[in-house]
C-alpha cells in the first residue's frame, strides 16, 4: 500500500475492537496499535510496585521509570519484560480504567501513539482515538455491543486463555469500566462527530471485519491486499 492511511476504532470495553482491528490491519497489511495494551502494561507495573491504582499522585510518579513497547505478533513489553499474558488477567482489567483516566498518563502514552501513526499506516483502537489521539484520522469507527454480549465475549476469551473468572464478575467489570471511561475528565469515551457507528451485538467477527473494511474502502478507496 503506497498511500498512508490512519484508521481509528473506538468503543467501550470488550466491544471486540482489538480483535477486529488486528484482522483489519492484517487484511490491509498495515500496522496495528493496541493502545489498550499500553494502559494495561502501565497498570500491571503499578500493581507490581504495590501502588494503589486509585491513587493518581503515586501512579504519576511511575511515568519516568516505565518503558512500554509493542512488538510484532501482539507482544507487549514493559521494561523489557514480556507482559503479554499478564496484562489480560482480571486484576489488571479491574484497575486499568483508573490508570487510563489520569491526564498525565494519557499524555505520556498518547505522545508515543501519535509518533507511531506518523511513521506508518495504522489501525489504532481505544477509547479516544478519533476524538483526541488521531482527530484527523482518515476513517473513524465507533464500535459498540450490548453489555451482555460484551460480557459473554470477554468471559469466553478469558476461559479460553485459562483465566479463571465468572460471567457475573465480567459483566460487573464491564459496567464499571463503561462508567469510569465515559465520565473521566480528560478525553472521555465518546463517539467522534464524524465517526461511523457499528453495532456488532449480532455480528460474527468475520462479519464485523467485513463491515469495517467496507467502510474503509468507501471512505478511502483502499481495499484489502492492495
Amino acid at each position: 500500500m503506497e498511500r498512508k492511511i490512519t484508521i481509528a476504532i473506538d468503543g467501550p470495553a470488550a466491544a471486540g475492537k482489538s480483535t477486529v482491528a488486528k484482522l483489519v490491519a492484517k487484511a490491509l497489511n498495515i500496522t496495528y496499535i493496541d493502545t489498550g495494551a499500553m494502559y494495561r502494561a502501565f497498570t500491571w507495573y503499578a500493581l507490581e510496585k504495590n501502588v494503589d491504582c486509585k491513587d493518581e499522585k503515586s501512579c504519576l510518579k511511575l511515568i519516568d521509570e516505565i518503558h512500554i513497547e509493542l512488538r510484532p505478533n501482539n507482544i507487549v513489553l514493559c521494561n523489557n519484560h514480556d507482559v503479554t499474558k499478564e496484562i489480560r488477567q482480571p486484576r489488571v482489567s479491574s484497575q486499568v480504567s483508573y490508570i487510563a483516566s489520569y491526564k498525565d498518563v494519557r499524555l505520556f502514552l498518547v505522545d508515543q501513539q501519535r509518533k507511531m501513526a506518523e511513521k506508518h499506516s495504522v489501525v489504532m483502537d481505544g477509547r479516544d482515538i478519533g476524538t483526541y489521539v488521531l482527530p484527523n484520522a482518515d476513517v473513524k469507527i465507533f464500535q459498540i455491543a450490548s453489555v451482555e454480549t460484551r460480557a459473554v465475549r470477554r468471559y469466553d476469551e478469558n476461559i479460553s486463555k485459562g483465566i479463571q473468572c465468572t460471567l457475573e464478575e465480567i459483566e460487573n467489570d464491564v459496567r464499571s469500566r463503561d462508567y469510569i471511561d465515559s465520565h473521566r475528565d480528560f478525553a472521555p469515551l465518546k463517539a467522534a462527530g464524524d465517526s461511523v457507528l457499528l453495532d456488532t451485538s449480532y455480528l460474527t467477527i468475520e462479519e464485523s471485519v467485513d463491515k469495517v473494511l467496507q467502510i474503509i474502502e468507501k471512505k478511502t478507496g483502499v481495499k484489502p491486499n492492495e
